[in-house]
């Protein structure tokens, strides 16, 4: 039944009706930005670029809230597109969404079969069912998650090719536009690839100082980086994360920080605007040094795990680098401080490798811990707040993680697994 679906005819369906999906959710964010006047974060976005246009500070004094809450160069590249006017912004953003997931899609192929030949209609059909209510509100709510995603695959496929500066620069253009990518730094190093990893630096330098200098000014430019540095990348207490006290520790952050602070310490996990009931579901109540202690703990343990499935330079295939290149991606939503719901659109990779590698292999594990996921991420659907309280998201990325670590172990130890690229000076 499986192999009848992988025809022509399946193959083109599935185009049409990717085709119908990018259509409905392109023009109900225009639709509504024309007829309804709601803006959702694209009205934000067009505002950041105002002020970078005429000048302004991005970020208020550290006593306030920051509206924006993104690195400086986010708001420089939103600067030109806020010419267009708020729905000229919307149509932009919308359109830039749809390439981004598209080539997510494609780059994700790339990745898990190793070639551009199309692949098996269950290869492109999974993932993005799974992913598409993920997909959906960055489409919705003008997030850049997508983006961000078809930016890191690159780079993936550009360390394949040996072109190392080119990865590094994409990593530090995604890093420039959301800073959690960053935490790609840790494993070009880990892997030797030198180049890249200067690369990144450097990509960063020039879009934190360089090119704001001369729209901003260098002083502008420093104040900038220094006061979104101070409120976003150094503020983290028993209040929350960032400029996020509060929400980020309830139910809508499902990173191990949101969901170890509000199971292990007495937290609300409801947090709303105004008024409200607090709710509580945790199961202890642990210091807030303690549960940091636990969260670096974790780490650490997943850390290790990650490098003792990593299979030396020799070992390695397109195969294996597919699933190392898909933990890179579950680790980094584990441990970004803010994993809100849009930012697991990026599980479309993780799911493209999983559903690749089991119709190879048919594996049992890899069938059922996909399934136990899936569950997982579904309970989101009848029990919206009471399943992300107790972190089904986080649990169903960390399911993934064992799944994938587990095949990829197997491959490190098969000796079926025999050398077919080198990747440039990594180990």
């Amino acid at each position: 039944m499986i192999d009848r679906l992988n025809s022509e005819g399946a193959f083109r369906a599935l185009r049409w009706l990717f085709v119908a999906v990018l259509l409905v959710f392109g023009s109900i964010p225009i639709i509504n930005t024309v007829v309804k006047d709601s803006h959702k974060d694209y009205e934000l976005w067009h505002d950041t670029g105002q002020k970078v246009l005429q000048g302004d500070p991005i970020y208020p004094l550290q006593r306030k809230k920051f509206p924006f809450m993104y690195p400086p160069p986010a708001a420089l590249l939103l600067a030109p597109v806020s010419l267009l006017g708020q729905t000229g912004l919307v149509i932009a953003l919308v359109l830039l969404n749809a390439a981004a997931w598209t080539a997510s899609i494609l780059l994700s192929v790339r990745l898990a079969t190793g070639t551009w030949k199309r692949p098996h209609p269950l290869v492109l059909l999974v993932p993005s069912i799974v992913i598409v209510v993920y997909a959906w509100s960055n489409f919705h709510l003008g997030q850049p998650t997508l983006l961000l995603l078809v930016l890191t695959l690159g780079a993936f496929v550009a360390l394949q090719a040996k072109r190392q500066v080119l990865a590094g620069a994409l990593v530090g253009l995604a890093a420039g536009i959301k800073a959690f990518p960053l935490i790609i730094i840790v494993y070009l190093i880990y892997r030797r690839y030198w180049v890249a990893a200067a690369s990144l630096v450097l990509a960063l330098v020039f879009l934190l100082i360089v090119l704001p200098t001369p729209f901003r000014g260098f002083d502008q430019a420093r104040t900038d980086l220094r006061r979104w540095t101070e409120g976003m990348l150094l503020k983290y207490d028993d209040t929350g994360v960032a400029q996020r006290p509060g929400r980020s520790n309830s139910w809508k952050n499902q990173s191990i920080f949101g969901v170890a602070n509000r199971l292990l310490r007495h937290e609300d996990a409801d947090e709303r605007f105004g008024p409200h009931t607090p709710v509580y579901v945790n199961f202890t109540n642990f210091s807030f040094e303690t549960v940091n202690r636990i969260i670096v703990g974790t780490g650490l343990l997943l850390g290790i795990l990650y490098v003792a499935v990593m299979p030396r330079r020799n070992r390695r295939t397109t195969g294996t680098d597919a699933i190392e290149f898909a933990l890179l991606v579950l680790l980094m939503l584990v441990f970004t401080p803010l994993s809100f719901g849009y930012l697991f659109a990026s599980l479309l990779f993780p799911f493209t490798v999983l559903v690749q590698r089991w119709l190879q292999t048919r594996s049992p594990l890899l069938l059922y811990g996909a399934m136990a996921a899936v569950v997982l991420l579904v309970l989101t659907i009848p029990f919206q707040k009471t399943a992300q309280m107790y972190g089904n998201t986080l649990a169903a990325t960390l399911v993934l993680c064992f799944v994938l670590a587990s095949e990829l172990y197997q491959l490190k130890s098969s000796d079926s697994a025999t050398p077919q690229h080198h990747p440039a000076r990594g180990s």
